[in-house]
């Protein structure tokens, strides 16, 4: 027997109480067929075996995360700009003006969540008055955890929220002096608002939404992850927001197993 893979010299980590840790494993055909020494993995190598040196690194089984939305996540994971590690407010607010001069209309700017303003070094949000500074023409829609977002003059004209829209019950659209939105949404009680008015995007056709749900599945491969249980919720519907999924499963292009709970 010969072996597709190999990976040696490593820390792989079994979780077998009775053998721990190993330096070396064996793969065929998607199973392990030696798990154990750099010899006894070795041994199994041919002519067309990938041999890893994995350099003293160490190596873990794939991740599950039991709470993610991975099918929402992936239809518009290609429409967001993401703010993780950006340092300052500064830099974020460059990114944004960058990325609104080159989204195509009617495209939006789409910041979706994995930030806090205790990260930059200005040690807050960005204001109405800067997020319009950067993108005067482009949508932009900013979401902060899940209890406002912030909607640039494009966006608002967008959605059609104007001083004669009532705020919808469970929300508030914040208001000037004068009875003109001016941006802000207040998820108060809950977050339905930020849902809804996100849903007033354009979406990506299909072709697009599955190379944007290939994209963001191997953003969590390259995390560790390899399953997740999909929540659902969040104007995510059966059976037409899970036809990616489907597609991708059927033609064997899912890098991360997935169950998921219908939301209908």
């Amino acid at each position: 027997m010969t072996a597709d893979l190999i990976l040696h010299n490593g820390r792989i980590h079994t979780v077998d109480r009775d053998n721990p840790t190993v330096s070396a494993v064996a793969i065929e055909d998607g199973r392990f067929v030696a798990v154990g020494s750099d010899a006894e993995a070795m041994a199994l190598r041919g002519s067309t075996t990938r041999v890893v040196d994995l350099q003293r690194r160490s190596v873990i089984p794939g991740l599950n995360d039991s709470h993610l939305h991975l099918i929402r996540g992936g239809l518009n994971y290609n429409l967001e700009l993401r703010w993780e590690g950006v340092p300052s407010l500064a830099d974020a607010l460059r990114m944004l003006k960058e990325q609104a001069e080159r989204t195509p209309a009617p495209q939006w700017v789409r910041v979706v969540g994995g930030w806090t303003e205790f990260q930059f070094a200005e040690k807050r949000m960005p204001t109405l008055e800067e997020v319009n500074q950067a993108a005067p023409d482009t949508p932009v829609f900013v979401l902060h955890l899940y209890d406002r977002a912030l909607l640039n003059r494009a966006a608002l004209k967008a959605v059609g929220y104007t001083r004669d829209t009532p705020s919808p019950p469970g929300g508030e659209i914040q208001r000037d002096a004068s009875g003109n939105p001016t941006g802000m949404l207040i998820a108060r009680p809950n977050a339905m608002i930020l849902y809804a008015t996100l849903a007033k995007g354009p979406k990506l056709p299909l072709e697009y939404q599955v190379n944007s749900t290939r994209q963001f599945m191997r953003e969590l491969n390259r995390l560790g992850v390899t399953s997740a249980i999909d929540a659902g919720g969040g104007f995510q519907n059966y059976p037409e927001d899970y036809e990616v999924i489907r597609k991708l499963a059927e033609d064997d292009q899912l890098s991360v197993r997935i169950a998921y709970n219908l939301f209908t």
